[in-house]
């Protein structure tokens, strides 16, 4: 999949070349210097990422989010989702690691619904790049649809 977004990436940033060299150019240098701006924020970022999962092990997160934890456990499981942020190929695993050492359904719903959507570490971020109201309302709405999500996943499985 990785090897085909690639193709298709390079392949249209060619034509784009060929149709306009200077724009093409031009376009890259501001995509790199928007990438140079979040560099610091997004090194910080991993670094806080880092330190989260250090301190706190599967198992220790698979207590606080016992079946048996209710919706406190959900509440708790979403806020962790909330406030880390790691890709989807960590997540997962995680998830299913976590349900076999006792997690419940619902709450591993919450977290992996609010690790995908709520961004706590990068709101101030998302605050510099969409303004402070639209990264509220999408992290709260976010956040309230986490818990929509482990309440249907309790109920239909």
């Amino acid at each position: 999949m990785n090897q085909t977004l690639y193709v298709i990436t390079f392949s249209l940033l060619g034509l784009s070349a060929f149709k306009s060299l200077s724009k093409t150019k031009l376009a890259l240098k501001k995509a790199f210097k928007s990438f140079e701006a979040m560099l610091p924020q997004i090194l910080t970022i991993i670094l806080v990422i880092g330190v989260v999962i250090a301190a706190l092990s599967p198992e220790q997160i698979a207590s606080i989010m016992g079946s048996n934890s209710g919706w406190f456990g959900v509440l708790i499981a979403s806020l962790i989702g909330a406030i880390t942020l790691m890709p989807g190929f960590v997540a997962f695993p995680l998830a299913a690691t976590l349900l076999s050492q006792g997690a419940g359904l619902p709450q591993i719903a919450a977290f992996i619904s609010s690790l995908m959507m709520v961004g706590f570490i990068t709101l101030p971020l998302e605050i510099q790049h969409f303004g402070k109201k639209a990264a509220l309302i999408r992290n709260g709405l976010a956040l309230l649809f986490s818990f929509v999500v482990a309440t249907i996943m309790g109920v239909v499985l």
